[in-house]
């Protein structure tokens, strides 16, 4: 049964979200915190899945030659229609990390060329473009954002302040992975674009945590994980191309490009085919589409940001230096970053499990000590309660 919404909806009460809680089998006794990391897919995503890999091991070359294709088309049409994309714009990828590598393989660097990042970026995404970087002998710079962060106007202005004649691409993501931090990503784009920048977006965060339009963004690259906040199978993800940067588009991995094979008609037909795999984790997709949207995604939104907002104000009291942005929705979504007193984030990330079953990430940020909390609707407000209880167990003050 869909929530229902009023001006009166009060996010934090509980008790209209246990049934869509049992949707999901989650380990008896833990408290899992930390969807933003690996999120586990509902049950009808689950059985999807299992349907298809079940069609595939029934008659595996029906499956590959006759079957796959079309339904790869169908999930591809349903996936782009949610994040707002024309399907020719978009490949499937395993993760948002798979498709990075592919923008990296394929965008041309020489020599004294530079590329951007910040201080917020994932550390394999820093790895990929040191890689590039490498390779070409081009240099891999990274923008420092002030801390704390006080509006997107400085947040913007810090990122372009580190831009010089030689910067090519511009990487930056849509919502960050260790600080949960919303980016202003369309004016990113917009601002780029008028320096002839190229903006790679890595997205894998803010698929379902907000609605999008990358046609619109004017991105030229966006790369995403559909395993994480939509909660479809592990191995499912995407990347989007802008049309001026496809012909240049090589995958890493060189097969068939399509099966049966064919001359390659367009930029994605040497994506399609890269070996023999299972696919049943992308055309779960659409699945786990459907199921969100039952929710609906408005209330998903409202609720996981209340439950967000519930942790950062519930951890406060262990804060002894101030949170990276302002209590605003426009700053974080599902996740929300609380400060902690200095210490080994290793340390007190083992101990929360080992003791008190929380799975929780524990961030070491610029020599900062915080707590991650990610907020689907599987969890509940006593789990931010048990943690908040731990944390004083621990010693954390």
């Amino acid at each position: 049964m869909a929530m229902t919404e009023s001006d009166t909806t009060d996010w934090l009460d509980d008790a209209p979200w246990q049934h869509w809680q049992e949707r999901w089998r989650l380990r008896p006794g833990v408290n899992f915190l930390n969807h933003g990391s690996f999120g586990p897919s509902p049950d009808v995503v689950r059985q999807a899945q299992s349907e298809w890999t079940e069609l595939l091991e029934s008659q595996p070359m029906d499956f590959f030659v006759r079957t796959l294709e079309p339904a790869m088309t169908a999930a591809m049409q349903a996936l782009a229609e949610f994040v707002g994309a024309a399907p020719e714009n978009m490949v499937f990828s395993e993760n948002a990390t798979f498709a990075m590598n592919e923008v990296a393989h394929s965008f041309e660097l020489s020599p004294g060329d530079e590329v951007l990042l910040n201080d917020h970026e994932y550390g394999a995404v820093r790895r990929i473009w040191q890689a590039a970087c490498d390779r070409a002998g081009a240099v891999l710079n990274v923008a420092q954002l002030p801390q704390p962060l006080e509006s997107k106007e400085q947040l913007v202005d810090a990122i372009f302040a580190a831009v010089t004649p030689r910067t090519r691409l511009l990487v930056v993501s849509h919502i960050t992975s260790p600080t949960a931090i919303i980016f202003p990503v369309e004016e990113i784009c917009r601002k780029a674009r008028t320096l002839g920048v190229a903006v790679c977006v890595d997205g894998p965060h803010a698929i379902a945590q907000l609605p999008l339009s990358l046609d619109e963004m004017q991105c030229d690259y966006y790369t995403a994980s559909c395993h994480k906040w939509l909660c479809a199978g592990f191995g499912s993800g995407f990347l989007y191309v802008h049309p001026s940067r496809q012909a240049a588009m090589r995958p890493n991995v060189v097969s068939w490009g399509r099966w049966p094979a064919v001359e390659p008609t367009d930029w994605r037909d040497d994506f399609v085919w890269q070996g023999t795999q299972d696919p049943s984790a992308y055309l779960s997709t659409t699945a786990a589409i459907e199921f969100m949207q039952s929710v609906p995604l408005t209330a998903f939104r409202q609720r996981t940001h209340a439950l967000a907002n519930y942790a950062r104000a519930r951890l406060a009291e262990f804060a002894d230096t101030e949170p990276l942005t302002p209590d605003d929705p426009s700053w974080y979504g599902c996740m929300a970053l609380a400060p902690l007193p200095a210490g080994d984030a290793i340390a007190l990330q083992k101990r929360l499990w080992r003791e008190h079953q929380i799975e929780v990430p524990i961030v070491d940020f610029h020599g900062r000590r915080f707590v991650r909390v990610s907020c689907h609707i599987y969890n509940h407000t006593a789990q931010i309660d048990h943690l908040a209880a731990a944390l004083a167990q621990c010693d954390v003050k």
